[in-house]
């Protein structure tokens, strides 16, 4: 099977977002605080007048939300009718996966294999394939609280 992925790093890891579930890649502008919003909100921004709400998936995963490297650009998904920018570590490239997602190997955490397909292979090394509705509605917070 080839699919197109979107490469990302987020807290050391190579990650992929299916190419159909990004809408674009954009660098964010400025980014307006929500008052009382969970801490992997960062705020809100706009693409071409429309409100993205703006995620920190390091902080949502799990990973920890002190410094680290951060790419300007945020990668623009949809899901369940509202739009968001996802902020990653770096945004890498768009690469095709070597065949189907196999199951996420022991190790790597509860966090990784709660939010992702899978990990595939591509012609860069692994990574992991990110599941869009886990990533954005289940941080790692709420589901410790379930």
């Amino acid at each position: 099977m080839t699919q197109t992925l979107v490469i990302a790093m987020i807290g050391g890891r190579r990650c992929a977002f299916p190419a159909e579930d990004v809408k674009s890649v954009i660098e964010t502008s400025a980014i307006v605080p929500v008052p009382r919003a969970p801490e992997y909100i960062l705020g809100m921004t706009a693409l071409r007048s429309q409100a993205l709400t703006v995620l920190d998936c390091r902080i949502a995963i799990g990973c920890g939300g002190e410094d680290h490297p951060t790419d300007e650009r945020t990668i623009v998904v949809s899901h369940g009718g509202h739009s968001y920018a996802l902020r990653v570590d770096r945004v890498d490239d768009i690469t095709e996966a070597v065949g189907d997602p196999v199951p996420v190997p022991g190790g790597l955490g509860t966090q990784w294999s709660r939010i992702s397909r899978g990990m595939v292979e591509t012609t860069g090394g692994p990574a992991l394939v990110l599941d869009m509705a886990s990533l954005i509605t289940c941080p790692h917070n709420s589901a410790a609280a379930a």
